[in-house]
């Protein structure tokens, strides 16, 4: 959203003529309806109802503008606390929790939090569920820092893995 200013301008009242200051007073509270107006007509019902009964387009934009920079806060703090804890779970495939995880963290990053990817590797790597410790011991050992699509590809195959290998046990 863009900042709203609505200053009054002045009105010299010593150089103009009643007439002319009567015309520029009309004409700025004409403006301001038509601004009104257009911003009320853009609102939902409900906020409609709500909002309809500001005087001024400004009154109105502050209004509005406070209600959704709250709500951009509230979102951000919901991000990071689903994102925080999340866990995975042995009964739901593996890759499909990583995929979860990974549209979390894009929203964190659509919300203008920065995340890098290192970040968000050692993330997945520690929200693996507790079946998984040797995984977690090997990807935490390993020397070179492995990227975001490969630590998938990696979870994916060693999910299969174990899948087959149960599978085995079972025949």
């Amino acid at each position: 959203m863009q900042k709203f200013t609505s200053e009054e301008p002045s009105v010299p009242t010593a150089d103009m003529p009643d007439n002319e200051i009567f015309m520029i007073v009309e004409a700025q509270k004409q403006a301001d309806f038509l601004c009104k107006g257009y911003i009320i007509s853009a609102l939902e019902d409900d906020l409609y109802n709500v909002y309809s009964a500001m005087n001024t387009s400004k009154e109105l934009w502050d209004g509005l503008e406070k209600k959704y920079k709250t709500e951009d806060a509230y979102l951000k703090k919901f991000v990071v606390a689903k994102f925080l804890h999340y866990k995975m779970i042995v009964s739901k495939t593996i890759g499909t929790q990583v995929q979860k995880l990974q549209l979390i963290c894009h929203d964190l990053i659509a919300e203008g939090i920065v995340v890098n990817e290192a970040f968000q590797v050692v993330a997945m790597i520690e929200k693996l569920p507790p079946s998984w410790r040797d995984f977690k011991k090997y990807l935490k050992h390993k020397r070179k820092e492995i990227k975001l699509e490969d630590l998938v590809i990696c979870v994916k195959i060693d999910e299969d893995n174990k899948t087959t290998e149960k599978k085995s046990r079972e025949n």
